[in-house]
Formats: C-alpha cells, structure tokens, sequence
C-alpha cells in the first residue's frame, strides 16, 4: 500500500492545477496554483534565514487570507509545526498560546501585533506580517540582511522561472505532529490539541472520497476561522487537495456580506454553523409563509408541495444557485428550522466532529442524512456510546481512529483524562448510536442537568424550543436552586414591531411565551423562572455561550 502522505495529495493537486486559479482576497488579487506554490516555496526561504528546524513550533494568528493559507502550506512542506491561534481570542490568550507553546517564529496581522506586549512571548525570536510578509521583528542581522536583498536575491533564484518540477515536497509520516490546535476555552485555560499528519490526511481523504459533487476549478466562499479544524479541514485543506477556487471574505461575515459573496462566488458547498442558517430561515422565510397568500396556501394539500418548491428555490436562490448541499457543524441544529428545511427537501446536512478529530467524526451526504442525527460515523473511525443499550439508552459518545489526535501539548495530565483505560477519545458529549451507525447528540455531559428525581435534562433541548421564538435572540437554561431558570436576550426589532417597546411590557409578555414552551416539556424540566439579559452573552470565538459564567455557584 503506498504511503498516506497528506503533503503527497497537496503536491500533487499543486502540479494538477497549476494554471487553474487557487486563492482570492475579498477586493484583493487572485493566485493561481503556480503562484500559491511559489510563495511557498519564498516562504521556505524565509524560513531558512531566520534559522527554523525541523519541529520547531511557528504561531499563525490572523483573519482568514490567502497569506494565511500560504503561511500553513510552507511551514507544513518545511518540517515545522504549525499553531494555529483564532485571531479573535483577547491578547492574553494569545501570548500565552505563543509561549506554552514554545513558538519560536509568529506570522500574524499588524493590527493584532501591535495590540501584544512581546516581554510575554520572551522565546518569539523572529516576526512576520501576515498583510505582506514583511518583518516586524528579528533576532538577527543576518535575517535582517536577507529580508533587505531578498528581492534580488529571488530575481537570482527565479531567473529562468519557476516551474511544476520545482514542487517537491518532503515526505510526511503518519505520526508526525503537524498542527498544534488550541481550543476554544470555554471553561478553563485552552489546551493545545496535537493533530498529527494520519488525521490532516484522513480528514482530508475523506473529503474527497464522499463530496464526488465537488470538481477541480469550482468556488468555495471561506468564511470559518481557518484557525478552527472544521474551516480548515473542508474550506482549506479539502478545496486544495480537488483544485477549488477559495475566496477569503476577510471580515466577520454579517448576513449582507455573506449574500452578496453567495450571489457572486455561487458556491457549491457552504459551510455553516447552525446561528447563520437559523438566522437566514427565521428572518427570510418563517415570517412570509405566516402572511396571507402562503398561509392559506399551505392548508391546501396539493398547493402546499407548489408552496414548498417555491420556498426551497428562493432558499437556493439565497445561496447564490448553484447549491449541491450545505453542511452544518460546531453544534445542534434548532430542531423547528431543521423539521421545516426536511419539509422542502433543502439539502443540508449536519456534521459532528471536534478539534482532537481534527476534527471529523460523522457525517452523511443531505439524502441519506437522517434527521436529529448528525450523519453516519465516518471512514477510519469508530464510535461506541458508554451505556448498557447504546440504541436507546443515552451515554457518552466515544471514539477512535486515524483522526484522532496525539494529546494535548506539554499536559500529560489532560490526556490521560481525555481517553479511557482501553483507549478511546471521551468526547464528553451525550448521545446513542443508531443500528446504521448514525450518531444522534442529546446534549454535552457538563451541560446536563439533574432533575428532582434523578431525570436527565438537557438545556439544549430547553434552548432550542425559546430560541424558536422570533422575540428571543438567545436563551441559556440554568440550574438555580434544584429549578430550571431560563436567561432571555429579547429581539428588541421584533418586539418593537410588535408594539412591545416598553421594558415594563417585557416581563408579562415573556411570561405567556414561557408558559407555551411548559406546555410541550415534561414535567421535570419546566421552566420555574425567567430573567431578561440586557446584553447578548459572552462567548468564545467559535460561538459558544460561555456557559459557566451565568451558572451561579
């Protein structure tokens, strides 16, 4: 069998495509394939001269960019190892990801530089802007001298060109580290996650094996922090391996911004989290099909199918229609958006996977997705649920395979926590596994609430029903006192045109909405309480409520 060399498929995919177009800036250049390569291969060169080993630890920290994408690449064909930090964490948490992890060169965004204290990153030696790859910080003068001529110098070294047989990239081995991935930290200091080369090239293998939709020169709108294994894995890793098109939006993408790039880049696959598209059908659809025409429409059996299709174009239409299949990750979908998206067979599929998987567990193609579940377990792995009746009676997820991560770096004590005795990754999420091996979540284990009597009741569940409703932004079910309390952040648009504007309205407004969502709970898990937050909650880069922060003690 030949070698699973993840480096190999890049290489490869590079030679393939070489005049096919592989990055575009939002309002910047694009870069073909042999242009990609080439700045790889600068890169390299960089490396060089500031003195990089084989194994030495190189920090990225920045907004998605094709510069960041270069940046991976290299530092990956070099033989360094890659820390990829999400440039939205506060500068704390950044220069402590540089020096726990023991980084000795830092590519990251002028902005966010200028923002740190380097005194807190002592064994940073040299810095690179991630804008132009210009230095902002070196050790030495040779490097200095280097950066200085390197025009000259790459004229010398490019003289005669630069061609496909220039791309020859080592050869990586399946244990090797490749990326150190530090997580999100919504509960304590992150810990930083060991991908070694078998999962980048697992993950990415089967990407290829099961998208067959997904052709070389097609587009691919980025838009998840490249930082995060799911944006990297399916935006990033995936679309270069199959010679895609990747357009980097930039900034944070606000609806109007990701519609506009849709209508423009008419992607084939989007990548989501649950909030975008929960958004899009709560504001751009539920409110039309509740007016006239539609509502009356959809009591009519035969008109209702018309309904449905119409709805379902206008959704496509909304992605920029060209749309094979959106995949949902990072959590569970609102289970009212996810009934309706099944009603009008839009294709939408959810995945499951997180960062020690680098990150993929399950997933299936939209038609064979099951709903409530999040796709079937996928190539290369396993999963098991800790319970006597893994069919039906809720347990720990558990998983192993190619995709699974080393341990956490420099934290012994964390890994042996994460696995059990016979070796396989606790996941900490709740779930059962169906007899086709498809993977149903019920909750995360430190979210799960005990009931008066012992029951299990999951706020996710609680969340979802508030979440539904159009004056609610966002909800945390909470335990007070052995009762469940429900934080609301109201939809003040919402409220206000529905003539609620005055604070003291709220409380009794709210109430009736609380005592409809009762009706549909068990007894067990009804909300006792409600309060109103002024603010939207505290969360973590990959938006997750930071939870433990409304938790009294």
């Amino acid at each position: 069998m030949s070698h699973k060399s993840f480096l190999g498929i890049i290489e490869q995919s590079i030679r393939l495509n070489w005049e096919l177009p592989a990055t575009t800036d939002f309002q910047g250049k694009t870069l073909k394939y042999k242009d990609f390569a080439k700045e790889i291969d600068k890169l390299h060169e960089y490396m060089k001269a500031a003195g990089v080993n084989r194994g030495d630890k190189v920090s990225i920290c920045g907004k998605n960019s094709a510069n960041w994408a270069i940046t991976f690449f290299s530092v990956l064909s070099y033989g360094a190892v890659v820390v990829s930090i999400l440039h939205e964490f506060d500068k704390d948490s950044i220069q402590y990801i540089v020096d726990h992890s023991d980084s000795k060169i830092l590519f990251v965004d002028e902005a966010i530089w200028q923002d740190t204290n380097e005194d807190k990153m002592p064994k940073v030696e040299t810095v690179f802007s991630l804008d132009q790859f210009s230095l902002l910080k070196a050790s030495t003068k040779e490097l200095k001298l280097f950066v200085t001529d390197s025009f000259s110098f790459f004229d010398k070294k490019y003289e005669k060109g630069f061609f496909v047989n220039d791309v020859a990239y080592r050869k990586d081995k399946p244990e090797e580290l490749a990326v150190i991935n530090y997580t999100s930290g919504t509960t304590s200091s992150p810990k930083g996650v060991m991908i070694p080369y078998r999962s980048l090239w697992s993950n990415t293998k089967f990407a290829n094996d099961n998208l067959p939709f997904i052709k070389q020169g097609d587009n691919i709108v980025c838009m998840l922090p490249m930082a995060h294994t799911y944006g990297l894995a399916f935006e990033i890793l995936n679309s270069i391996s199959m010679g895609c098109h990747i357009y980097f939006l930039g900034k944070t993408p606000s609806p109007k911004v990701l519609l506009d790039a849709f209508a423009k880049i008419k992607p084939k696959l989007v990548l989501a989290v649950p909030l975008i598209i929960e958004k899009i059908v709560t504001r751009n659809v539920f409110p039309k099909l509740q007016e006239g025409t539609a509502k009356t429409l959809l009591k009519i059996p035969v008109l209702k199918e018309i309904v449905h299709n119409k709805v379902r174009k206008s959704l496509i239409d909304i992605f920029g229609n060209n749309l094979e299949e959106v995949v949902i990750g990072g959590a569970a979908l609102n289970p009212d958006v996810e009934r309706f998206l099944r009603k009008i067979r839009f294709p939408y599929t959810v995945g499951y996977g997180m960062t020690e998987c680098g990150p993929l567990i399950s997933y299936a193609y939209w038609s064979d997705f099951k709903e409530r579940s999040c796709g079937k377990v996928v190539d290369r792995m396993e999963v098991r649920i800790d319970s006597e009746d893994p069919q039906n009676i809720v347990g720990e997820i558990q998983t192993r395979g190619s995709n699974v991560m080393l341990g956490y770096y420099k934290n012994e004590e964390a890994t042996k926590e994460a696995f059990t005795e016979d070796g396989w990754l606790k996941t900490g999420d709740l779930g059962i596994l169906d007899k086709d091996n498809h993977v149903f979540i019920k909750g995360r284990d430190k979210n799960m609430i005990l009931g008066p009597s012992g029951q299990n009741i999951y706020p996710e569940e609680i969340e979802d029903k508030l979440n539904n409703s159009p004056y609610i932004l966002e909800s945390l079910a909470i335990e007070e006192d052995g009762r469940i309390v429900a934080l609301i952040v109201p939809e003040v648009d919402e409220l206000k045109s529905a003539g609620i504007t005055s604070k003291d309205d709220y409380e009794e407004f709210f109430a009736k909405i609380i005592s409809e969502i009762n009706s549909t709970l068990a007894s067990f898990s009804r909300i006792a309480s409600f309060r109103i937050q002024e603010e939207e909650f505290d969360k973590t880069p990959k938006r997750s409520i930071r939870r433990f922060k409304y938790q009294k003690k």
